[in-house]
């Protein structure tokens, strides 16, 4: 049903769109306006795939229509292990597009970059997030208090890994901190 794929020309409009949610845009350091900032901002995963082993990626449907982004960056390669992110457009949000994005990326982090843990983290008040690591096989791992800082506020986050031997599946339902 879903898969991931590269950013390209044709999925401008739909990042632009995802881009002016307030929820994204605060989140993010680099947030494309224009056309020409998003066309920017689609050359710029090749450039850190080969310069900084980030691997950035669109996750698409079968009409091959842009619903979320997901990236894997190789934190450290003597021990083997990345952090996983990933967001969902707006408007497709419910649907199962940041576990099967989460779960592929994944897949391509132990496949392709040759890891044995990713590791990923969300704020306590995002559950969707939440649900989504753990149907993509994440283990939840603990609470960081305070760990991230938008604005003025500070945000407990829950930490989540997946390890190469464990299976997707068999990883509890529920929600982080509830």
């Amino acid at each position: 049903m879903y898969r991931v794929r590269e950013w390209n020309r044709g999925d401008v409009d739909r990042l632009l769109e995802a881009f002016r949610w307030d929820e994204l845009a605060w989140q993010e350091s680099d947030v494309p306006h224009t056309p020409d900032e998003a066309l920017d901002w689609i050359a710029r995963r090749e450039i850190l795939a080969k310069e900084k082993d980030v691997h950035g990626f669109v996750v698409v449907d079968g009409t091959d229509r842009a619903l979320g982004h997901v990236q894997v960056s190789v934190s450290s390669r003597r021990h083997d292990f990345g952090w996983l992110s990933y967001w969902t457009h707006p408007a497709e949000q419910g649907r199962g597009v940041a576990s099967a994005g989460a779960r592929l990326a994944t897949e391509f982090a132990f496949a392709e970059l040759d890891l044995y843990r990713v590791e990923t983290g969300h704020r306590i008040n995002n559950p969707g997030s939440c649900v989504a690591a753990r149907r993509a096989g994440f283990r939840p791992e603990g609470i960081e208090r305070a760990k991230l800082r938008y604005g003025t506020s500070r945000y407990d986050t829950a930490a989540h890994a997946r390890l190469v031997t464990d299976p997707v599946e068999g990883v509890a339902e529920g929600v982080c901190g509830a």
